[in-house]
């Protein structure tokens, strides 16, 4: 066997489509589950009066993340479906997990200092 069949490996054609068939479900779920969280903020906004600004500006960010942390992983996991061997998995998944430490470190840094504000915020003499 030469090395390059060796490092070939196929996935058999039942499999990539009961996959991709998932994956369709996941995204279209996932969809749903934004509209819904976006509707909800939008309704909290509504009753303005007993929602802080402070706390949109955190549920925002909250959603915001979640919603891109979890398409960064829908897109992921297209990509390894589309993949041709095991060389690319190996490198997809490396990419996948370097900029979801950076993206991660990122989001926690602006979290904080949403955070900060807001505790700050809340700590202000009331005029």
């Amino acid at each position: 066997m030469s090395d390059e069949g060796r490092d070939r490996f196929e996935i058999p054609k039942e499999m990539r489509s009961m996959a991709e068939a998932s994956f369709d479900q996941a995204r279209k779920a996932f969809e749903k589950f934004l509209a819904g969280a976006q509707l909800t903020a939008g309704s909290m906004e509504e009753r303005g009066a007993t929602v802080r600004a402070s706390a949109k500006d955190i549920s925002a960010k909250a959603i915001s993340y979640a919603e891109k942390n979890v398409q960064a992983s829908l897109d992921h996991a297209q990509a390894l479906l589309q993949a041709k061997d095991l060389t690319e998995v190996m490198r997809l998944q490396s990419e996948y997990v370097q900029a979801q430490m950076r993206s991660l470190a990122e989001q926690a840094s602006e979290m904080g200092q949403v955070v900060s504000r807001a505790a700050m915020d809340a700590a202000k003499p009331k005029d």
